[in-house]
């Protein structure tokens, strides 16, 4: 499918011309209105030792922690915005775990779960403006939820019944990337077009530690740079490229990469999303005011497996899943706003009633659609006819007539 450069077509301000935008990092600390938990420290978070060295603005306990570059990207958030955050993530997650059990119950060919990552990609998502432009890989369900694409048109293409299941050009999100790393380039070259219509607008990228390894990364890295495209690179490092660990993708965090290229680099903690809102708003103005790419590494972890056809159990162990179970993004904005009193049981309540109905109502849909034609794939593989595709489509049929037989055969 086609994608238009259809982003609203304002002319774009130079770095010069944006006195006075957060985009800036001047350091203001902001106004917390409205937080009365418990404040920190930045060092004082750091000090722990359990954690690396990243932006962190809510501790695992649900602590604020004050940072002072990053506040002001997050300081007119109001308790009705943190409760909307702590909404998208808890229905994110029913989703993610609706889409695991119908992939279980064989209605669905495959799932990719985000269970984890819930933070990240809410935090991101929530800070994009709707003329910015989102390239996602398969994972980015949140980040869909967020652009206002429909949960269950994700469903289609893992069914086996569509490509997709949305016009990008509606949300300003594209179809989901099977191939690992190549939607950087798709989103370089969208940021490149950008910057010539002189649009204010920007461009994420996301992609995982694993594809940060794709020579395709490298050169999106490359040509962004050069070209001072307005892009935000969002890597998601949830530790493991399905059975490889971060420490055999790469001797340095991954966010240090981008020095190398010449544009700036930031570790965020993946299951923060308030620290995951503002550090991506600080980049996506960066690029907005023609100051170039951005890589996020959000430090993560993939708390199920790759996809439904993975066992993460043969490659690693308990204690490191429950150790991040410590760090749920979930619950830990839960403890803020309880510790706040931002939320009340009744907020509570009313979101599991509505969990229990979108549970309810992917079911029904994915359920209500075709079974996938089997032979579809065989049909747009050559314009024109060809004998070898023509011989595997035979065998196909052979195998799948093999079953029947073998149905009949045990009357």
């Amino acid at each position: 499918m086609t994608v238009d450069s259809s982003a609203a077509r304002k002319p774009r301000r130079s770095a010069a011309g944006k006195a006075g935008t957060t985009g800036s990092k001047t350091g203001t600390t902001g106004t917390k209105s409205g937080a009365t938990g418990t404040r920190r420290t930045a060092r004082a978070a750091a000090q722990q030792g359990t954690e690396p060295q990243l932006v962190q603005l809510l501790t695992p306990e649900g602590e604020r922690v004050e940072n002072a570059e990053y506040d002001a990207y997050v300081a007119g958030i109001t308790p009705e915005d943190l409760r909307g955050l702590y909404r998208d993530m808890v229905l994110t997650r029913r989703f993610d775990a609706e889409a695991t059990a119908l992939q279980r119950q064989g209605e669905l060919g495959l799932w990719a779960s985000l269970l984890g990552q819930e933070a990240a990609q809410i935090g991101s998502g929530r800070a994009l403006r709707d003329d910015d432009y989102v390239f996602p890989t398969y994972r980015e369900h949140g980040v869909a939820w967020c652009r206002g694409v429909d949960p269950t048109n994700l469903l289609g293409m893992f069914r086996g019944v569509n490509n997709g299941g949305w016009d990008p050009n509606g949300n300003n999100f594209h179809l989901y990337t099977i191939v690992i790393g190549s939607q950087t380039l798709h989103a370089t070259g969208y940021a490149m077009g950008v910057a010539k219509d002189g649009a204010d607008s920007a461009v994420i990228a996301y992609f995982g530690d694993g594809a940060s390894s794709q020579g395709d990364v490298a050169e999106s890295f490359t040509f962004s740079a050069v070209y001072n495209a307005p892009v935000v690179f969002f890597c998601q490092n949830n530790q493991w490229a399905i059975s490889e660990p971060t420490e055999k993708q790469s001797r340095v965090p991954l966010y240090q990469r981008a020095q190398g290229f010449g544009f700036p680099g930031v570790r965020v903690d993946g299951n923060d999303v308030l620290a995951c809102l503002a550090v991506t708003k600080w980049a996506l103005e960066r690029a907005r005011s023609g100051e170039g790419p951005t890589l996020v590494e959000a430090y993560t972890y993939r708390m199920g497996a790759h996809t439904t056809s993975d066992d993460p159990t043969r490659y690693r162990g308990d204690e490191e899943r429950l150790a991040w179970e410590a760090k749920d993004p979930i619950l830990r904005l839960r403890r803020y706003l309880e510790a706040s009193n931002h939320a009340d049981e009744g907020f509570f309540a009313e979101l599991e009633a509505e969990s229990e109905a979108l549970g309810k109502r992917v079911r029904e849909a994915v359920r209500a659609m075709p079974d996938p034609d089997h032979f579809a794939i065989f049909e747009n593989v050559y314009a024109d006819g060809h004998a070898l595709v023509d011989e595997e489509r035979a065998q196909f049929a052979a195998y799948q007539a093999s079953f029947a037989d073998a149905s009949e055969g045990g009357r």
